[in-house]
């Protein structure tokens, strides 16, 4: 019998290719990696290839002790590939290769009983660009147990933006996570009167009825959160920003692993916004930072208990 694991990251995993170098990323992957960073168990969903890339990346992720019990291998499309030109803001592009392996991920039993006992699945938006591995996304949420956080990381990545995939996503979900630029790119897909962000987080938990908690990132200019009784907003963290890749994955990371420990949610933020700009001073979009994190939880002078979470 397969273990459960506490975090589940569901949909792409693939090699982000840099011009100088390729690494190991897909936003719900980098999370789950991130999430194991802090402590928590995680397993990345996804599909790979019968090839050496799938191989490696199955191996980077069992060297940082993260279950592959659910990566499905395919026997006749490829490991998925992204040609990533960074920059120091924002406004990195991206190049997915098409019909990847994990465009055709499968519903299998073994993957809807771990859902079943998952306390967080985080998702997003370019996974669903298929529809075999978006009913299966969507399958897997239908699924889980109705006390887990089910996190929409929407990472928007064009032209695989669709009104519909995305409406259903919100449904389903308990946390949002999204950035500015996405704020003003929805606000006019769902015909929002304002993009001013609060006013945005606010109308969406008055859409969404099980909607619990909106994040929003602001690049260096820090972030916000908003539930129905709360509003918390925090700058930047001062950084020297390598690429950006992988940067608001470990936010979401971040922000799973506070409410997981029913953490307040200033301080919860204030460990995502860190971790956040950890990230963005490293190269790629899973450098190791366990030890830093370690160090981050002291200096932050946690003033709640930092037991662990017991499994479901």
């Amino acid at each position: 019998m397969i273990p459960p694991v506490q975090v589940i990251g569901l949909g792409e995993l693939l090699w982000d290719c840099f011009p100088d170098r390729q690494r190991p990323g897909g936003a719900p992957a980098n999370v789950a990696f991130h999430v194991q960073q802090l402590g928590l168990s995680a397993a990345v969903v996804s599909r790979v290839g019968w090839d050496d890339l799938g191989y490696d990346l199955c191996e980077f992720l069992t060297s940082q002790g993260l279950s592959t019990d659910f990566i499905q291998r395919d026997l006749t499309r490829q490991t998925g590939t992204v040609t990533v030109w960074p920059s120091s803001t924002s406004d990195t592009n991206y190049h997915f290769l098409e019909n990847s392996a994990w465009d055709f991920l499968e519903p299998t039993p073994a993957l809807l009983e771990a859902v079943r006992c998952a306390q967080a699945i985080c998702f997003g938006t370019l996974a669903q660009r298929r529809p075999l591995t978006r009913n299966t996304i969507h399958r897997c949420l239908q699924a889980a147990s109705k006390n887990c956080m089910i996190v929409y990381d929407v990472n928007l990545r064009p032209p695989f933006v669709v009104k519909d995939w995305v409406a259903k996503s919100f449904e389903r979900a308990t946390v949002i996570k999204l950035n500015s630029n996405e704020v003003k790119i929805l606000a006019e897909l769902f015909d929002f009167r304002s993009v001013e962000e609060i006013r945005f987080a606010k109308g969406l938990l008055d859409l969404y009825r099980r909607l619990e908690l909106v994040c929003i990132t602001r690049g260096s200019e820090g972030c916000l959160a908003v539930t129905c009784d709360e509003v918390i907003e925090l700058p930047g963290i001062p950084t020297t920003v390598v690429d950006t890749v992988g940067a608001g994955d470990a936010f979401t990371a971040g922000v799973i692993y506070g409410q997981l420990r029913d953490w307040p949610l200033s301080k919860t933020l204030d460990l995502a916004n860190h971790f956040g700009s950890l990230v963005a001073g490293r190269p790629g979009a899973m450098p190791p930072l366990r030890d830093e994190l370690e160090e981050l939880k002291s200096k932050l002078d946690w003033s709640f208990s930092d037991t662990p979470v017991p499994m479901g």
